[in-house]
């Protein structure tokens, strides 16, 4: 007989179940995975059992047996941008409803570290992988062999990718900035050598400008575009160097409300001077001061969308390589 403090002096397991409940071992291997028939009163037995003996079941054993272990990776630069916490949060909601549980790893656009995530989801055998970053050869990618999906990256054409409609939200920001009577343009971009479908908000940025005989002038962040400090240096020096410049397109709300910040250092009111419009429409952006016009790609449908093409790689059906998401302009105060 079991004494009041077994559970101190012993791990229980499901052996130790199975003695409690009066079953097989193999009885409640099928409750716990949920495979055949058993009646309620056999599962109440073990369900009963399990919680008094306070038995926790070996998940990555589970994993291995059933194939599956309910569990998906997302990597991303920083969870500390608020378009990846946002994003986070979103992918977590709906992974959460849809019985999986999230590994968040951060990247900070490092190779090797982005390389060791990957290694550490496959070791625990996630049923799929959510890459929001991505610094390494596409031959990574492709040698994964497991349900993949990239967020506002192309990695090849064998792997679905979820984006906003970037090139319409250039066309609207660009447009908004002319309508309003800016007659010299900026655009600070993300980097662009870098293979992502944001660089198409550039392009439209470019072309619209050129229809409409704007001059314009465009910047590139780095490769690590959370650094507040060094986007307020680059906007200094442009603005120090074309003074004239009356509207800027930013690549994202952050580096819009950098702008703002810069402006009001050096004097320049916006949106009276420098007219400003963002991209993302975080939920910070309505909060500056002044709140923020921007472009709104939809977070939270992102997130749902990324979950479900991992689910339905998981259950073998097809997937659309690319998923384009509509855009909407947000007009507040900064333009």
């Amino acid at each position: 007989m079991m004494n009041d403090n077994y559970n101190e002096v012993h791990m229980a397991n499901i052996k130790d179940v199975a003695e409690k409940a009066g079953v097989t071992v193999t009885t409640v291997s099928r409750v716990l995975n949920d495979r055949g028939y058993i009646s309620e009163n056999t599962r109440k037995k073990v369900f009963d059992a399990i919680a008094q003996l306070d038995y926790h079941p070996n998940d990555l054993a589970r994993a291995l047996f059933r194939q599956k272990s309910n569990m998906i990776g997302l990597i991303i630069p920083s969870a500390a941008h608020p378009f990846y916490a946002e994003l986070v949060n979103s992918v977590e909601y709906y992974a959460y409803n849809s019985g999986y549980k999230i590994l968040v790893c951060n990247s900070y656009y490092n190779s090797e570290k982005e390389k060791d995530y990957i290694s550490m989801l496959k070791r625990n055998q996630v049923d799929g992988i959510i890459m929001g970053s991505h610094t390494l050869d596409v031959s990574e990618y492709l040698n994964l062999s497991l349900p993949i999906v990239a967020i506002d990256r192309f990695l090849s054409d064998s792997i679905p990718y979820i984006a906003s409609d970037n090139y319409n939200g250039g066309v609207l920001a660009t447009k908004l900035l002319i309508e309003k009577g800016c007659r010299h343009l900026a655009h600070i971009s993300g980097p662009l050598f870098l293979n992502t479908p944001a660089n198409k908000r550039y392009d439209a940025f470019v072309e619209v400008a050129k229809e409409n005989n704007v001059p314009i002038e465009v910047c590139e962040t780095g490769l690590n575009s959370f650094e507040g400090k060094e986007h307020e240096k680059l906007i200094f020096h442009l603005l120090q160097e074309h003074p004239d410049i009356d509207g800027i397109f930013a690549s994202s709300d952050m580096v819009a409300a950098s702008v703002i910040d810069v402006c009001n250092l050096i004097g320049k009111h916006v949106p009276n001077d420098i007219k400003v419009v963002g991209y993302d429409d975080i939920y910070l952006a309505s909060m500056f001061i002044p709140s923020i016009t921007t472009i709104h790609q939809p977070i939270k449908k992102m997130g749902q969308l990324a979950i479900d093409i991992i689910n339905r790689q998981c259950e073998k059906e097809s997937v659309s390589m690319e998923n384009i998401l509509p855009v909407e302009l947000i007009e507040r105060k900064s333009a």
